[in-house]
């Protein structure tokens, strides 16, 4: 075994003292324990999401139905439309205070993690990347979680362990669970970091990475920290370009939502966290498909705030196919909807504060009940031979999508020294393109939230080929 591998039983559970929201924050305080899990035990409260799901299902449905009958139906709609539309202005319109750019203090150490199964086609390059960062006066260690991977990628860490100081490898043994946020948990306690970087196999990012984050930990209220995601292979093909522009979009999106004080989210890769933070929410969520995503909602529950920049990057595949795509779509959609149904009395108390649960509200309507009400919306529009009542909704939502994309790609070129009639063509054409991408969002929601409806939780997901070339 190499000297900077580390033996799966030989640690202690860091977690299980904790005082999280897994533990006091629901009505529900006592928490099962789970012959098979490796660290957090899980709470009830996860349990029931299918009758949740189905519940908010018939609501909005049989609601739908109901604007479409009765006679206020329109002004309702309208007066909703107005009320997200001004919330949606004061979003593209909010400034963000300056970001603290270095360090007034001693740098705190940070932990670089990856949990890696069956990588061998990109795990050379990502360590090489992640241990060659410059972090001048400060500490940071890589941490590399092998989750029972069946392809050469144990082989590779065992070799690359040898040749960088800073590579720890942690080997899962086959029986362990809790996929990506398992392995996080399970490494957790052989960390030493202060601050907890987290990112994909796929992830490439530049050498001054951590000189440019960690400053913004500074603020003792930041909790997380996400960077922009930038699509490697961005000129493949029409999906990945769409990501492209997605990406931007979301970019825009996080970061003014939380210059205004809204909820700012987790992206998974290229996210950093401040372990008191994480400690404080309980670890990583074994019963989420999406850890971001459910990670995101806890720290706001508990008073941290999220920082989203558009620089340094952190780069990525895209997915190049439909097919991929719409495995890939179909867990983000059904793990950003899980965390509502499990979290939905904490959210409905305002723990997070009105400014925050607004927002949440706000973009709940947009990216999920809308989508939902699409189907019978457009069923009683046929029937009674007028359009769809939540046109106005809808319409709001592409000129938000329309405007956001375009600012975000605008944000990003404006780096530019000089910026000619042509930048302004081609970032047009990348808000077209990118605007026609987004449509498959509406299918992918409401499809979602009606097959949760009627099936059982899923816990399991279609991992994301990654084709990148090895690397020393």
């Amino acid at each position: 075994m190499p000297a900077n591998s580390w033996p799966e039983n030989d640690s202690y559970n860091e977690l299980d003292p904790l005082d999280s929201l897994f533990s006091d924050l629901s009505g529900l305080e006592e928490l099962q324990e789970e012959e098979t899990s490796a660290s957090v035990s899980l709470p009830y409260r996860f349990q029931g999401r299918r009758r949740k799901a189905a519940l908010v299902l018939t609501i909005v449905w049989s609601g739908t139905i109901a604007l479409h009958l009765v006679s206020w139906g329109t002004l309702f709609v309208l007066g909703l439309t107005t009320i997200i539309g001004f919330h949606a202005l004061v979003i593209v319109f909010a400034r963000a205070k300056p970001h603290p750019e270095q360090m007034q203090e001693d740098l705190p150490s940070v932990s670089v993690l990856v949990a890696a199964k069956n990588e061998e086609a990109v795990i050379g390059r990502l360590v090489k990347n992640l241990c060659s960062l410059d972090y001048p006066g400060g500490e940071y260690e890589v941490w590399v979680i092998d989750d029972n991977s069946s392809d050469k990628t144990p082989q590779l860490l065992s070799e690359l362990a040898q040749k960088y100081d800073q590579l720890k490898v942690l080997r899962r043994k086959p029986e362990a669970g809790g996929g990506k946020s398992g392995a996080l948990n399970q490494v957790l306690a052989l960390t030493k970091g202060e601050i907890l970087a987290v990112f994909d196999a796929d992830a490439q990012v530049s050498p001054d990475l951590l000189q440019r984050v960690i400053p913004l930990f500074q603020r003792e209220n930041v909790g997380a920290v996400q960077v922009r995601k930038v699509i490697a292979n961005a000129k493949e093909n029409f999906w990945t370009k769409g990501q492209a522009s997605e990406m931007a979009f979301d970019t825009f999106m996080q970061h003014q939502r939380n210059a205004n004080g809204g909820v700012c989210e987790l992206r998974g890769n290229g996210q950093f966290v401040r372990r008191k933070a994480l400690l404080c929410c309980g670890g990583w969520n074994e019963e989420t498909i999406t850890d971001d995503l459910d990670l995101t909602l806890r720290l706001h529950l508990e008073k941290w705030d999220i920082q989203c920049v558009f620089n340094p990057t952190v780069e990525e595949e895209g997915v190049t196919n439909a097919i991929g795509l719409w495995h890939q779509r179909n867990r983000w959609a059904e793990g950003g909807y899980q965390r509502y149904l499990d979290y939905w009395d904490l959210i409905l108390r305002n723990r997070m504060g009105t400014r925050k649960t607004w927002d949440l509200f706000v973009f709940l309507v947009l990216q999920y009940i809308l989508p939902t009400a699409a189907v019978p919306d457009l069923l009683m529009a046929i029937a009674r031979h007028r359009p769809p009542i939540f046109s106005p909704v809808t319409g709001l939502t592409i000129t938000l999508s329309v405007t956001g994309m375009f600012a975000g790609l605008w944000r990003i070129r404006r780096q530019d020294k000089e910026v000619k009639l042509s930048t302004y063509l081609l970032l047009l054409l990348g808000t077209l393109r990118g605007t026609l991408y987004l449509l498959h969002w509406i299918v992918v929601m409401s499809s979602t939230t009606a097959r949760m409806s009627v099936r059982p939780k899923r816990l399991k997901w279609v991992k994301t080929v990654h084709q990148g070339e090895d690397g020393e």
